[in-house]
């Protein structure tokens, strides 16, 4: 394991980057779950910034495609242009073949008011939609792009078995960075084979940037034996820390992005990157001890990124729905006594859980490999029809 910052603060692999931490800005501070908070947004932004940190991760349909916009107001508009790295991506629904990609482009520049993207990524790339890409030529739009200056790195995020992704890159040997996510709990899984992944990206030679470090939010609100097992190590640091710094633990990595929603999150974050260290030997051995517990749980693997809900025929709040089940499985105090009244409140005018009818949409598109349907039936016994 090796960090992967240079004496000077500056990036192993991206000179431009500062440090090896980046703030994801899928989860935003939210008035009301429907409009994102500026303020808070723009405090912690001024917050990321004046740590040394400049590196924002974006999507045109994060946050129900408030993110873009959300950046121009209160990044794009505040700091020079050439003071933060931005990354965006081309994602499959919103583009059928080649002529629809550079007009999509353009919107994105102008929703997050800057005139390049510093990295531009093909987004969750799987064998389910990368046969999209290919017949519309998006990788080669993309280098057309970078050789014009309107972007400066292309690169992909991928979500899927390592075969596929060895398969990308060796088609697309001018990609220059692959996002997949990695993290203490997908390590060794078979569905998610975040260590065959990293492996092929080095196989390749791609520097590797993080999503999902923490699993959204799956690997701090753990059970309360790994709880204890963190408690003993006597650091006081917080369950976050240790799965923020397994991810940038290794070989490899060039970027850790995590999704911050609010100040808290942001301050407890660059409380342990601002000078990274990577985990000891003996914190490594307390992440395994954890990671075995939670394995043990029974509970379900949902980040809650929510790609699950918008093609949802049913509209069924489905990662709303996996957290009340959770909640009730791992005994958390008041919100176990009243998971049957989250559960009620998240069905009101949505559907529920039992009102799936299996059409699979869902698992299609789950970055998880989660089989949604047989959950939701899990989920329907435990809190009835």
């Amino acid at each position: 394991m090796i960090k992967s910052v240079k004496e000077d603060g500056t990036n192993l692999y991206f000179p431009e980057i500062k440090k090896n931490f980046g703030f994801g800005c899928m989860r935003l501070p939210m008035k009301l779950k429907v409009k994102v908070d500026y303020k808070e947004f723009s405090e912690m932004i001024d917050k990321f910034m004046e740590e040394g940190f400049n590196y924002f991760d974006t999507a045109h349909m994060y946050v129900g495609t408030k993110s873009e916009t959300s950046i121009r107001d209160c990044l794009s508009k505040r700091y020079p242009r050439e003071s933060f790295i931005l990354t965006n991506k081309l994602s499959s629904n919103c583009f059928k073949n080649e002529e629809d990609i550079r007009p999509f482009f353009e919107k994105q520049l102008k929703a997050c008011g800057v005139d390049y993207f510093d990295f531009y990524l093909m987004h969750a790339q799987s064998s389910e939609n990368y046969d999209q890409y290919k017949n519309a030529n998006a990788y080669k739009v993309a280098q057309d792009l970078k050789n014009e200056g309107k972007v400066r790195h292309v690169g992909l995020s991928f979500h899927d078995k390592a075969e596929v992704l060895d398969m990308i890159l060796t088609e697309n040997p001018e990609v220059e960075v692959v996002q997949i996510q990695f993290n203490y709990r997908d390590y060794n899984d078979a569905g998610v084979q975040g260590k065959e992944c990293l492996e092929v990206c080095r196989k390749h030679n791609k520097p590797v940037i993080v999503m999902e470090p923490v699993k959204g939010g799956a690997l701090v609100n753990i059970p309360k034996p790994a709880q204890k097992v963190f408690d003993d190590l006597g650091s006081n640091l917080s369950y976050a820390s240790y799965a923020v710094r397994f991810a940038a633990s290794f070989e490899g990595i060039a970027m850790v992005i995590s999704g911050m929603s609010n100040m808290e999150q942001m301050n407890d974050n660059l409380s342990f990157m601002k000078e990274f260290e990577p985990l000891s030997d003996k914190e490594m051995e307390a992440v395994n001890k954890v990671c075995d517990i939670i394995t043990d749980t029974n509970i379900i693997q949902c980040t809650a990124c929510r790609y699950c809900v918008d093609g949802c025929p049913q509209n069924i709040n489905i990662p709303e729905l996996f957290a009340c089940y959770n909640a009730k499985k791992q005994d958390k105090g008041l919100i176990k006594w009243n998971s049957k009244q989250y559960y009620n409140a998240h069905i009101n005018n949505n559907g529920k859980a039992s009102d799936c009818i299996g059409c699979g949409k869902c698992e299609k598109i789950c970055p998880q490999h989660l089989e949604i349907r047989d959950l939701l039936k899990k989920v329907s016994r435990e809190f009835g029809k």
